[in-house]
């Protein structure tokens, strides 16, 4: 009697934990679901923060203040850092310390660091694309500009270290000496990019000028500035040494003056045609004799653009008795 009293009540135990343990599994499978629905959900995207480029690091502007970037409806593309003349300083600085190392570096070690540029360039097409028409490009138009910008860079590239024999010379004089010409940079030069073109015009101003041994400040394009501090994370991961090339993101009216009259900056290359502009930029550089150079189109790759930062160094030696 004692067994069949035990055996009715283990069945009974089991039955009762059966339905405690049912309720249990349900709610298990419950929250299992609800993470599979919360895991398909649509997300925000991480979005890209445009900052500034100077001695090869990004920070962001020390004012604190940004302006916004749109696409040809008007909606915001990005915020971007409004540079200031602080910014700009702190870019000449770094501009003029990596000047030295640059400048001795060989013709063909820059020749090999813009081919590699070209090679990262190519490389992340696909995001300059994606950039170039967010802004307002139609695709066809965003791979030709990215294309072209490549090739500009190859283009640079190969007369890197060929310049110097086009261009140098031996000089016949009537003395007994033997006479040469020859080039050296110019040092630092601020260039201020054409507002046409983010990338491709971008990339134009700068290849010549880093091609010849000289560092460079530039201003992005007001209208479209993403591309070119993209192409700040090009430079960063290749070979180009940081200070070499440095990139502000701003507004032409508060900068321009700042870039002619800094009194360490021995070059300024201005693109456009505002005429106002430019007669700030030749007064203000005008101040310490600085060169300037006009640019009102975009010009095509043209190793003469090499020449427009360069000085060029005459030597006497005499010779015979």
């Amino acid at each position: 009697m004692d067994k069949n009293i035990k055996t009715e009540a283990h069945y009974a135990e089991r039955a009762s934990a059966q339905e405690t343990s049912m309720p249990a599994t349900s709610e298990s499978q419950s929250k299992s679901k609800s993470r599979t629905t919360s895991a398909s959900a649509p997300r925000l995207g991480v979005e890209k923060t445009y900052k500034l480029y100077i001695n090869g690091k990004f920070p962001r502007t020390e004012s604190g203040r940004y302006f916004t970037v749109a696409d040809a409806s008007g909606n915001n593309v990005a915020n971007m850092c409004r540079a200031s003349r602080k910014d700009f300083r702190e870019a000449v600085v770094a501009a003029r310390g990596a000047f030295s190392g640059w400048s001795r570096a060989s013709a063909y070690l820059r020749s090999q660091i813009l081919y590699r540029v070209a090679e990262m360039l190519e490389g992340r097409g696909e995001q300059f694309v994606g950039e170039l028409t967010a802004t307002g490009s139609s695709k066809r138009a965003a791979a030709q500009e990215v294309t072209a910008a490549i090739d500009c860079l190859v283009y640079y590239a190969g007369w890197a270290d060929k310049y110097q024999q086009i261009f140098s010379s031996v000089n016949p004089v009537a003395s007994s000496h033997f006479n040469f010409s020859i080039l050296e940079p110019t040092g630092v030069v601020s260039a201020i990019a054409p507002q046409e073109k983010g990338l491709l015009g971008f990339v134009s101003d700068i290849a010549p000028i880093i091609a010849g041994g000289n560092t460079v400040v530039s201003l992005a394009s007001e209208q479209n500035p993403l591309c070119a501090i993209s192409f700040a994370e090009v430079l960063h991961s290749s070979d180009v040494p940081p200070g070499v090339v440095n990139i502000l993101s701003g507004y032409r009216n508060e900068l321009n003056e700042h870039f002619a009259s800094h009194m360490d900056v021995n070059a300024v290359i201005y693109n456009g045609a505002d005429a106002d502009e430019i007669k700030l930029v030749q007064e203000q550089a005008a101040n310490n004799i600085k060169r300037v150079v006009i640019r009102k189109k975009p010009a095509a790759p043209d190793p003469y653009q090499i020449m427009d930062c360069q000085e060029t160094k005459t030597t006497w030696h005499p010779i015979g008795g």
